[in-house]
């Protein structure tokens, strides 16, 4: 008869589908200002047994990575909340950074996981244009500022000094995984920082996730079958999608194009 009285178990479910930064016009990816908001709500649930987030991403920028991790590590230390990770399809470079932030890391057997490395990716154009006959004038104060420019011969003094940021960054990533998942990660002969990602069955053996399962099934092994597990999830967009002129759609087109691309880096 005082079943009313009986407090209901929440877990409150951030939801991060998605490049990370490449958001464009149509905000379609995941960054920190269109997160922050919905990442504070859920962390706010006083009732909340602990925050569960799911992420679903390739990877992408490593400014907004660090920032969602950041911003979720000081929410979890502020508000006294455990958090735990659940890996979709793909926790991988950027997307797995993110999913540091959580105390447990769950997977799917079959997820992408890993990919623990930095990636800069171009076209050189000079030979073609050459063929076509069209002449590239640049003209820059401060010799630097056309570094790596796509139509003109690759120099090997900016070669360089984009690989020197990129192992600056690689070192960050690596801090932020040894840091997080401490002692358990795993001694082997694979080399986790390689940039090399797994299935999400090899990265338990590896000590990148706990364990595998999903969202449902381990919130409910752990907190109860009547747990009220409670979705917070930026919403897509699709009707500024329908209302876009025909030059948006071509915009919206190459950043769907750009997407892709990062997602079929990992199969998908």
């Amino acid at each position: 008869m005082f079943s009313f009285l009986k407090k209901k178990k929440i877990v409150p479910h951030i939801k991060l589908n998605g490049v990370i930064g490449n958001v464009g016009k149509f905000k379609q990816g995941i960054d920190f200002s269109g997160q922050e908001e919905i990442i504070s709500k859920a962390f706010a649930l006083k009732k909340a047994l602990c925050v569960a987030i799911t992420i679903n991403s390739p990877g992408g920028s490593p400014v907004q990575s660090h920032l969602i991790y950041n911003f979720i590590r000081q929410q979890a230390k502020k508000n006294k909340k455990k958090v735990i990770v659940f890996a979709e399809d793909v926790a991988a470079s950027g997307g797995y950074l993110i999913a540091c932030a959580g105390d447990e890391i769950y997977a799917n057997s079959s997820s992408i996981i890993g990919s623990i490395g930095v990636i800069y990716s171009s076209f050189g154009f000079t030979e073609l244009i050459k063929k076509i006959g069209i002449e590239r004038r640049v003209h820059t104060a401060g010799k630097n500022k056309s570094t790596l420019d796509p139509f003109l011969d690759e120099k090997k003094e900016d070669i360089e000094r984009l690989k020197n940021i990129q192992l600056d960054l690689h070192k960050n990533f690596i801090n932020v995984v040894e840091e997080s998942r401490g002692s358990k990660l795993k001694k082997s002969d694979v080399e986790l920082f390689s940039g090399e990602f797994w299935s999400g069955s090899k990265a338990k053996d590896l000590g990148l996730i706990d364990d595998v399962g999903d969202a449902n099934q381990i919130l409910k092994e752990r907190f109860g079958e009547d747990v009220v597990i409670k979705k917070f999830e930026k919403s897509k967009g699709w009707l500024s999608k329908k209302l876009s002129s025909s030059n948006d759609q071509v915009e919206q087109l190459a950043n769907i194009l750009d997407e892709k691309s990062v997602w079929q880096r990992y199969g998908l």
